[in-house]
């Protein structure tokens, strides 16, 4: 019988105990539903000289696809949450979830509270092969930390996706789960403890990545639903707003959606990623315009007396 993952904040925070009680670094885990053939565990080494080992959940291909989605988690950081909708993706994309340092499979043992390490450690995940694209994607907490990564790494993503950004200030269940996780640092599981000590944190550390956006020259998309009370969607529209970028973010709201969006149906988030993806012209042509002049004609072409012509193409990589 498959086992559905918990849901929501509470949940999520159950799920910490239990792992913590039965010694499982996955919560509830998703990926074992699927054959290695469609969802896998893998593991790269940290960047930043930090050596972590890092370990994630990918879409395994035979050949490079035209577009690599890069997901960056929120906290807790587990990418086991993803593995339906890792499952789901067609063939011609392909996705790595990451654990981000500190959280489930990864290193160290010790939380990374400094979005600026966090990004230098995960900066080998935008590794691409030669001619892919990369979108990268940070959800909840890391969308700051996606941010960075973008900036710090230029002409290696090609899109950037803000997913249900926490942005420093909380929404009512995050305030309660901040307020209470904070009262109990020393009894509660390690991953729950990372993120209160990470979200209370993390307000501080926002001018960085403010200035990373405002740096940026790629597409860039928040979505964020309506309904969210962990992350409110105030805050995002008022850092899209305020924030200086040299060309407008784009704000996706999603109406009747809380801040877990990829606990909804996994083709739903797929067709909003994938909106998030620029369409590019692969060729134009055209046929100069001169005054008083005719294209000569031989047999075969139909060229006399047409007017000028153009052919382009749109397509999505």
């Amino acid at each position: 019988m498959t086992r559905k993952r918990p849901k929501g904040v509470l949940a999520m925070g159950w799920a910490c105990i239990e792992c913590a009680a039965t010694g499982r670094t996955e919560h509830a885990p998703t990926s074992a539903d699927y054959p290695d053939s469609v969802v896998r565990r893998t593991s790269f080494t940290a960047g930043g000289g930090h050596g972590w080992r890092i370990s994630a959940l990918e879409t395994p291909r035979d050949r490079s696809a035209p577009w690599k989605i890069v997901v960056i988690t929120g906290a807790p950081s587990w990418a086991e949450y993803w593995a339906e909708t890792l499952a789901g993706l067609p063939t011609d994309r392909e996705m790595i979830v990451v654990d981000r340092p500190g959280y489930a499979g990864s290193e160290p043992a010790a939380p990374v509270p400094d979005i600026r390490v966090q990004a230098e450690a995960l900066a080998p995940v935008l590794h691409a092969a030669r001619g892919q694209k990369v979108m990268l994607v940070g959800q909840s907490y890391g969308a700051a930390i996606a941010s960075l990564m973008a900036e710090a790494n230029p002409g290696k993503v090609d899109s950037l996706v803000l997913l249900s950004g926490f942005f420093g200030e909380a929404g009512p269940t995050a305030r309660w789960l901040i307020d209470v996780g904070s009262k109990a640092l020393k009894v509660i599981p390690r991953d729950l403890r990372h993120a209160v000590i990470e979200a209370s944190g993390q307000r501080p550390q926002l001018a960085h990545a403010r200035r990373a956006l405002a740096r940026l020259t790629i597409p860039i998309h928040m979505v964020h639903g309506d309904k969210d009370d962990f992350a409110p969607i105030e805050v995002a529209e008022r850092l899209a707003e305020e924030t200086l970028t040299r060309r407008p973010i784009k704000f996706v709201r999603t109406q009747g959606a809380n801040h877990f969006l990829n606990d909804g149906p996994a083709e739903e988030l797929l067709a909003t990623l994938e909106a998030c993806i620029p369409a590019r012209t692969r060729w134009t042509f055209r046929w100069p315009k001169l005054a008083g002049f005719t294209l000569p004609w031989r047999p075969g072409l139909g060229l006399r007396h047409q007017p000028a012509a153009v052919w382009s193409s749109t397509v999505n990589g």
